[in-house]
C-alpha cells in the first residue's frame, strides 16, 4: 500500500509539472504548525480509549506554484517539521505506579513532508488573490520521542524513561511506522510575490505497525490511529516564470 501510494503521488508530480503552461513560481514558506498524534491505547478488561498528544512547533521549506489554466493549479512542496510538547507536574497515580510521588513528561516530533495540492486561485483585486486548496501529503516521520521525568518532594527531578516511539525495541507493539498520509484542506491570500495559507490535514492511513495487541489470549484490541495537523505558513516566491 505504502509503494502505491508512493507511485501515485510521483506519478501525478510528473503529471503536473508536464502540463504547467502559464504563470510558476518557486519560493519559501515558514509557519506555526500544530501536530495531533491519536493513538488507541488499549486498557486490559475495556474498550480502547483514544489517547490524543498535540505538539506546537515550526515548518520550514520550499514551494513550486503553478497555473494550468487560468485560476486552476497545483502547489508541491518539500517541508522540514519540527514539535514539541511538555506536561506540568502530575501525581504518579495519574499516569503509572512508581516511587516518585510527581512526574511529567516532555515530547519532540521531528518530520520531512512532500504536500502535492490542487488549488484554485480568485482574483479579488490587482495582484491579490484568494487561495483554495485541497491535497494529499506524504510524511516520514524522522524523531518522536516522550521523556518522562520524576521528583521527589525536594523538587529535584531526574529522566527516568525515554521512548521513541518509532522504535521495535523501545516501543514493541506500539511501535509506529515512519510513512504516512494525510489529506489537507485549506485557504489563504497571496498579495503579488507573497502568500499565507492556513489548512487542516486529516491522518488517511494506520501508522500502528500491527494491527491487533496481544493483551491476552481472550483480549486482543484491534489498534487504530491517525496523525492530524494544524498549520499556517508565510511565505515569498522568488522565482517567477
Amino acid at each position: 500500500m505504502k509503494k502505491s501510494i508512493l507511485c501515485i503521488i510521483f506519478a501525478c508530480c510528473n503529471i503536473l509539472l508536464i502540463h504547467a503552461e502559464n504563470k510558476q513560481y518557486v519560493g519559501l514558506q515558514v509557519g506555526f504548525t500544530h501536530p495531533i498524534t491519536r493513538l488507541n491505547a488499549p486498557i486490559v478488561g475495556k474498550e480502547t480509549t483514544l489517547n490524543a498528544t498535540a505538539y506546537n512547533g515550526l515548518k520550514v521549506g520550499v514551494v513550486y506554484d503553478a497555473t494550468i489554466v487560468k485560476g486552476f493549479g497545483y502547489t508541491i512542496g518539500l517541508n522540514y517539521t519540527f514539535g514539541a510538547n511538555a506536561t506540568d507536574w502530575m501525581k504518579e497515580i495519574a499516569t503509572q505506579p512508581g516511587s516518585y510521588p510527581q512526574v511529567r513528561s516532555r515530547g519532540q516530533y521531528h518530520q520531512v513532508e512532500i504536500p502535492v495540492d490542487w488549488q484554485y486561485k480568485f482574483e479579488i483585486a490587482q495582484h491579490t488573490w484568494l487561495i483554495l486548496y485541497t491535497g494529499p501529503t506524504l510524511q516520514c516521520g524522522l524523531v518522536l520521542k516522550d521523556k518522562w521525568y520524576a521528583r521527589m518532594d525536594d523538587k529535584s527531578d531526574a529522566l527516568t524513561l525515554e521512548e521513541n516511539l518509532y522504535s521495535k525495541e523501545d516501543m514493541g507493539d506500539y511501535a509506529l511506522k515512519r510513512l504516512n498520509v494525510t489529506w489537507g484542506i485549506g485557504a489563504g491570500l497571496q498579495y503579488e510575490r507573497y502568500f499565507l495559507r492556513g489548512g487542516y490535514d486529516f491522518g488517511i492511513i494506520n501508522p500502528y505497525k500491527t494491527t491487533v495487541f496481544e493483551i491476552s489470549n481472550d483480549y486482543k484490541p484491534y489498534t487504530r490511529g491517525r496523525f492530524d495537523q494544524w498549520q499556517i505558513k508565510l511565505g515569498i516566491y522568488l522565482w517567477e516564470k
